[in-house]
């Protein structure tokens, strides 16, 4: 936990798609700073046409077929961490993959102990089993 969902173009190798994964999931361990085994990622992809990630109006320009977008759902995190997190993310798809920081968008969405599930029909963080 968190669940991480990225959508991307279709047409990256295995390879880059395990560089990808990995570098967000290093993010996600030193940002968020849960066990290396907490690992829940999952690759959508799409074809070009299906992908729209404009700008927001802030001036800049996203290039296909390049274009990232991250989803996380998660418990409640510190803002500082969602910083952190945002930064290593970009670092990181920068470096292993040389994806540009105006082709990420990445969004995070809150829920709490009661919206897990990890397997068995149970609640772990209700039931205990989980911190």
């Amino acid at each position: 936990m968190p669940l991480i969902k990225i959508d991307i173009v279709e047409g990256r190798s295995e390879q880059d798609i395990r560089k990808m994964l990995d570098a967000i999931h290093s993010a996600v361990l030193e940002a968020f700073h849960v066990p290396k085994g907490d690992r829940y990622q999952i690759v959508t992809q799409h074809k070009s046409y299906e992908m729209v990630l404009e700008d927001t109006d802030l001036g800049f320009t996203r290039e296909q077929p390049d274009i990232v977008a991250i989803t996380v759902i998660s418990r409640k995190r510190e803002c500082h961490d969602k910083v952190t997190f945002y930064r290593l993310i970009k670092e990181g798809l920068e470096k292993e993959l040389g994806i540009a920081p105006q082709n990420i968008l990445i969004s995070i969405t809150e829920n709490g102990d009661a919206d897990w599930s990890f397997g068995f029909g149970e609640a772990q963080f209700i039931t205990g089993k989980l911190q």
